[in-house]
């Protein structure tokens, strides 16, 4: 059996707003919506990959706040595991430093105007339902 690998992402909560990222590579993702962050290293906390990779990819310096339950397959062996986080007082504004060309403060009206990667929608669902946000389901494209 194939070991798994966790991919970390951030649900990065400010102001009742969700944090989302456009993707600038690899050219297959290029144009679509994320959320924040990247593969866990070995020997590292999913925690401590979080707040390293949103250094990394967006320049800020952030605190976890709680794991979203759920794990979503990605491509085989990664699986997508969340947690909520927040910008520690004094962190930089976000900026698309690394594999992204945009990003988006979206209101819970706004959640689903985005293009999100297919693998992210299950992970955003259910970071609205656990933050009380109830927005409407995405559209079909």
């Amino acid at each position: 059996m194939t070991e798994r690998i966790v991919v970390v992402g951030a649900a990065l909560l400010d102001a009742g707003r969700l944090l989302a990222a456009r993707r600038s590579a690899p050219p297959e993702l290029a144009g679509r919506w994320e959320l924040p962050g990247g593969k866990v290293e070995e020997g590292e906390a999913p925690e401590a990959a979080l707040v390293r990779e949103l250094r990394e990819e967006l320049g800020v310096d952030a605190d976890t706040v709680e794991r979203v339950p759920g794990e979503w397959p990605l491509r085989q062996p990664y699986v997508l595991q969340v947690w909520t986080a927040r910008l520690r007082p004094g962190s930089a504004a976000p900026e698309p430093l690394q594999d992204h060309d945009a990003l988006r403060w979206l209101t819970p009206a706004e959640i689903w105007d985005v293009d999100w990667l297919d693998q992210d929608v299950p992970a955003v669902r259910e970071t609205l339902a656990r933050c009380g946000a109830g927005a409407a389901e995405p559209r079909v494209r």
